[in-house]
């Protein structure tokens, strides 16, 4: 087994209280629970990060990590990692991922992008991107979508762009315009493509799909889709999935899918699957998906799990989770999937104001474990040894 001693010592908690440079404040001890997980021998994955995005307003952006050699799960240890940070990681984490040696978090209310060690989660540094939303990384640059605009429902927003930061001296190096309100992307073939949603705008929202030619950076397309696009996934086939959430009343949300067709090296929408989706994560040949889908005329949510063969484009399953584990989870808001294992994360947000859970299962869909997190758990980066 590939214990790494100082990773372990990393985690373990801290049993004095600290106080730090912060107008004397009390710096709160990250929490520990242990988890009855068994690592899988030869693995390449060490543990993940989960960012809890925090209700908007409240600064209660937090960091959570699992080992999987110690049974540790770390909850809220940012802040005691980095006594020294003002107001620790800020309001509402949209995002996070792994590159290299850093660890990166989007914090969409406070305008940045915090980086760390990936190994420690001590603070390298940060970014500064307006209203910035998701992060994806290609050939030593990290590249993170925005809003651009204040945070604010506006007929008038103006379009968003996409910002390349160099990932070693953490600068903005490019911009390119796309769309209103892009949310994530994607890189096939030297090509990024950007979801435009159109949020600010509603009812009048983008219904397209940015594609930025990467040899040049510059926006060289933009594909109709569907109104109100949000989460972009690539499969191992070079096949785009985007889901459109709808305008939450008469036009319900769909899943769409984009290849390239025979002959042309752009993408085209090519089908159209006929299901809600609030987000998806891909294992082989899978798409899991779950969806949250709210309505207007109803005050509710219509909650939905599936899988989807990304070959056929059918429907497989109606429910990944097989156990009625689901009856547990009040309000999906995250998925991941573990790279090696197929292991299924569902996170619960519960109340969107208190601690959410998060919930694991094995491939078959049984419950192995959960843990309580933050507020709004949702977002999952895999830390490789």
């Amino acid at each position: 087994m590939k214990t790494q001693l100082y990773l372990t010592l990393t985690f373990l908690p801290i049993l004095l209280c600290i106080t730090s440079c912060r107008d004397d404040e009390l710096v709160v001890p990250t929490e520990y629970d242990i988890i009855p997980e068994n690592p899988a021998e030869n693995t390449e994955i060490r543990g993940f990060y989960l960012v809890n995005e925090g209700n908007m307003g409240s600064n209660k952006c937090t960091l959570d990590y699992f080992d999987y050699f110690t049974g540790l799960y770390a909850r809220n240890f940012y802040a005691e990692r980095n006594p020294n940070v003002i107001k620790e990681l800020g309001d509402v984490g949209n995002d996070i991922g792994i590159y290299g040696s850093k660890l990166y978090v989007v914090v969409n209310c406070s305008h940045k992008v915090e980086v760390m060690d990936a190994r420690t989660g001590i603070r390298l540094g940060q970014v500064d991107i307006p209203n910035c939303r998701y992060t994806r990384f290609y050939r030593g640059k990290a590249y993170v979508s925005s809003y651009v605009g204040p945070v604010l429902i506006d007929p008038q927003a103006p379009k968003g762009a996409v910002y390349e930061v160099d990932t070693l001296s953490l600068s903005v190096t490019a911009k390119v315009t796309v769309g209103y309100q892009p949310e994530e992307m994607e890189i096939v073939d030297d090509y990024m493509y950007v979801a435009n949603s159109g949020g600010y705008r509603a009812p009048n929202y983008d219904n397209t799909v940015s594609v930025i030619q990467m040899i040049d950076f510059k926006q060289v397309q933009q594909i109709p889709v569907g109104i109100n696009l949000h989460r972009l996934k690539k499969d191992r086939h070079g096949k785009l999935w985007v889901n459109s959430r709808g305008d939450y009343m008469s036009r319900p949300s769909r899943l769409h899918v984009l290849e390239k067709k025979k002959g042309y090296n752009q993408m085209i929408v090519a089908d159209t699957i006929p299901i809600a989706c609030s987000n998806m994560a891909i294992h082989g040949d899978s798409l899991y998906y779950y969806a949250t889908e709210w309505n207007n005329f109803t005050a509710s949510n219509t909650i939905s799990y599936g899988i989807i063969n990304v070959n056929t484009r059918q429907v497989v399953s109606t429910n990944f989770i097989t156990d009625g584990t689901e009856k547990e989870i009040a309000i999906p808001y995250g998925i991941a999937i573990h790279p090696e294992t197929g292991d299924i994360f569902v996170t619960d947000a519960k109340n969107y104001v208190s601690s959410g859970t998060l919930y694991c299962f094995d491939i078959k869909g049984h419950k192995k474990w959960s843990v309580r997190t933050g507020d709004i758990p949702a977002h999952i980066t895999f830390l490789p040894l």
